[in-house]
């Protein structure tokens, strides 16, 4: 598990527009939320990505900008941020290596089955690259607030 005050891992992926995100972009200039989230257009990833985006332009009067990931495709998320009017970036990390950097790609269990998937995990990343907030297994209500008042207090 990453901790905080470590250096977030450095990744350069693709965005819901083909569009390469590298996380060094941002340095020294914007704070980046990154949230994982297992499945575009499920419940609870709805909710999160609903959530995230009524609260862009806050997070932006704080200079982070928020950034989702999955395993879809760009196409996928293409047609997730349409059907909602999505405002937030969304990574296609379908190699899963991005997960795997962030430690977020676990086992799950659910009904007695063990699966592989994304423990849906928050990362708040500073300007100079650190790790200032790590939560794994967040759950979806109320969670994008809670990471705003958490980027209020940087």
């Amino acid at each position: 598990m990453l901790q905080k005050q470590s250096t977030a891992p450095v990744f350069s992926a693709r965005n819901q527009d083909n569009k390469l995100i590298n996380l060094l972009d941002y340095r020294g200039k914007k704070n980046v939320v990154l949230y994982f989230y297992p499945k575009d257009d499920t419940p609870g990833c709805t909710i999160e990505a609903n959530d995230f985006t009524r609260l862009a332009s806050e997070f932006s009067k704080f200079d982070t900008v928020v950034i989702g990931v999955s395993k879809d495709t760009c196409e996928s998320h293409t047609l997730f941020i349409e059907k909602f009017g999505l405002k937030v970036d969304l990574i296609a990390d379908t190699d899963g290596k991005l997960c795997e950097s962030y430690d977020v790609w676990r086992e799950k269990e659910r009904n007695g089955v063990k699966s592989m998937g994304i423990l849906r995990s928050t990362f708040i990343i500073d300007k100079e690259g650190k790790l200032v907030d790590v939560a794994y297994g967040v759950t979806p209500e109320g969670h994008a607030r809670e990471v705003l008042e958490k980027v209020k207090a940087l």
